[in-house]
């Protein structure tokens, strides 16, 4: 990394190459980085006067991806992301997300809906209406997620493999999914799944869980709360993404894994038993002095493909 910047982002290309190669869902994920570097003069920024398209954790773009049609195919038929990242700045984070929706009046982004506050606005989402028809704007809140209205959504789920499990970490599990648990997640604006009877064991020792940056924040809501019922017990949440969540639950790294989409066949297939503790709604943010108050999904696409490059083509 130190030859690239002293040679003046010479090896940007080969870097960004080579981790896009190295990543295990590169095929079907929007990417998590790109290669702007915004101190280099050679990789000029988007003209602040068109969209910016903010993209962030590699699960949720996978899910905008699919939801919003941006995913196409090679020559050889292999999936690719249809995303313009010639006119996008690429987010890591839901912050770096929400700072720059802020910071540009015509930033597009999206983020969890649990992590939805004042300083951004969240747009209303249409499905694709049928010719002739009228489009229906919904908003995203957890109602609309659980009735399933709202377009964009995913599960947050947890997994584990029976025999690597503790007692006291399937309590926390089954702790988790009671109205205890589930008054969290509400709490914390995520969509709680029906409470499930609990009731509590003797448990002590340590409990380490691992994965989704958009369940951690949730998970280490529930952690605080559960240790504050059993002192006896410590929980580690240790964040990073959904892929090395599901990774270290198979091969013992971790008691319980944590992600923010579908378990895939192959993990299912390694042992692991997942259960859904809440779903999640996706919010397309804008600036708040942006006066587009709603998108169909079909422009969401078009705006993150490029065909759409001025706000006025969808006010």
């Amino acid at each position: 990394m130190a030859e690239a910047v002293t040679n003046r982002g010479t090896y940007l290309p080969a870097l960004a190459d080579l981790a896009w190669r190295i990543c295990e869902e590169s095929a079907w994920q929007l990417p998590a980085h790109n290669s702007y570097i915004r101190d280099t003069p050679q990789l000029p920024l988007p003209d602040v006067t068109r969209p910016i398209v903010d993209l962030f954790a590699a699960e949720t773009g996978a899910l905008i991806a699919t939801v919003c049609g941006l995913l196409g195919e090679d020559e050889e038929g292999n999936e690719i992301s249809l995303v313009d990242e010639s006119k996008a700045l690429i987010a890591d984070s839901t912050n770096a997300v929400s700072t720059n929706v802020v910071s540009h009046v015509n930033a597009i982004g999206y983020i969890s809906l649990g992590s939805m506050d004042a300083s951004v606005k969240a747009l209303k989402v249409a499905r694709n209406p049928e010719d002739g028809a009228e489009a229906v704007y919904v908003e995203a809140t957890p109602e609309n997620v659980a009735s399933g209205d709202y377009a964009i959504a995913r599960p947050f789920n947890i997994a584990y493999k029976a025999d690597n499990l503790s007692a006291t970490a399937q309590d926390f599990i089954n702790w988790i999914l009671s109205a205890e648990g589930q008054a969290i997640v509400t709490a914390q604006k995520y969509v709680a799944k029906e409470p499930a009877e609990y009731q509590a064991a003797p448990v002590a020792g340590k409990i380490v869980i691992g994965g989704s940056s958009s369940v951690g924040p949730l998970m280490q809501k529930l952690e605080e709360a559960y240790e504050a019922l059993h002192p006896e017990v410590d929980i580690e949440v240790q964040i990073s993404d959904s892929s090395t969540g599901m990774r270290g639950a198979a091969d013992g790294s971790f008691d319980i894994g944590m992600a923010s989409r579908e378990v895939k066949a192959s993990e299912l297939e390694a042992g692991l038993t997942p259960v859904t503790i809440c779903m999640d709604g996706i919010a397309v943010i804008v600036n708040n002095d942006n006066a587009v108050e709603g998108l169909t999904l079909a422009q969401i696409r078009d705006i993150f493909t490029g065909e759409i490059v001025d706000w006025d083509e969808v006010k």
